[in-house]
């Protein structure tokens, strides 16, 4: 799934994205407790979007989805991080909610993530205590109005701890825009026939979240338009 050449990244802000509204959708799971919230964590809140137009997608943004749950750890570029399920579900079963992954990061350590959210067209993963940033973070599909597929990752929060801030600020912004363009670049890349134009990578700083998203149950956007 190694892509044949290189794909430009447009650093800053875009208008092209087809950007989605936030609904709140509750989690029965009642696994929250013990989430590591943004309000837990150091540094600004900061909202991050990695995204791009899928080239020649011959298939619904569901069914990108269905493999982004199904195959998550292959889309992941294993020089920077490892995600592992950490269940003992089958091979290709997908996500689900409550479900849960270690990422080991490259330089930092093994850490915990699990599934808040889950829709056709979304993915939300929210971090456990101890990991480098304090948030969540959602992988979507849908159609913009031209009908094109995009395949769009948005996160949410603010640094675990101000260790991992003045550590963040050092270096780990560099690699956390690695690890998610590269994402995008390999779902393009199985979907379709990769990346039309450039992978697409924002960073906005929020006061606070959006009234009325909820950081323990919401996804960060809602993706529709299958």
């Amino acid at each position: 799934m190694q892509p044949d050449g290189a794909v430009p990244i447009m650093v800053g802000l875009s208008t092209g994205k087809g950007e989605m509204e936030s609904e709140s959708i509750s989690d029965e799971s009642g696994q929250t407790a013990d989430l590591l919230l943004p309000e837990q964590g150091a540094g600004p809140l900061l909202q991050r979007d990695y995204w791009a137009v899928v080239q020649d997608c011959q298939h619904p943004p569901s069914t990108v989805m269905d493999w982004v749950c199904r195959r998550f750890p292959e889309f992941a570029p294993a020089e920077l991080c490892v995600f592992h399920r950490a269940d003992e579900e089958p091979e290709g079963e997908p996500l689900e909610l409550g479900d849960e992954l270690t990422v080991k990061i490259q330089g930092a350590g093994t850490f915990g993530v699990r599934v808040i959210h889950k829709d056709a067209q979304s993915l939300t993963l929210a971090t456990l205590p101890g990991h480098p940033e304090a948030g969540r973070i959602t992988f979507g599909a849908y159609r913009n109005d031209h009908d094109d597929v995009i395949f769009h990752i948005r996160s949410r929060a603010r640094s675990g701890s101000l260790f991992h801030y003045v550590g963040f600020v050092g270096g780990g912004e560099a690699m956390q825009t690695n690890t998610w363009t590269e994402f995008v670049l390999r779902v393009a890349c199985t979907a379709g026939e990769g990346v039309l134009g450039v992978i697409h990578a924002d960073t906005t700083e929020l006061e606070d979240e959006p009234e009325g998203s909820d950081p323990v149950h919401d996804p960060t956007f809602v993706a529709k338009g299958d």
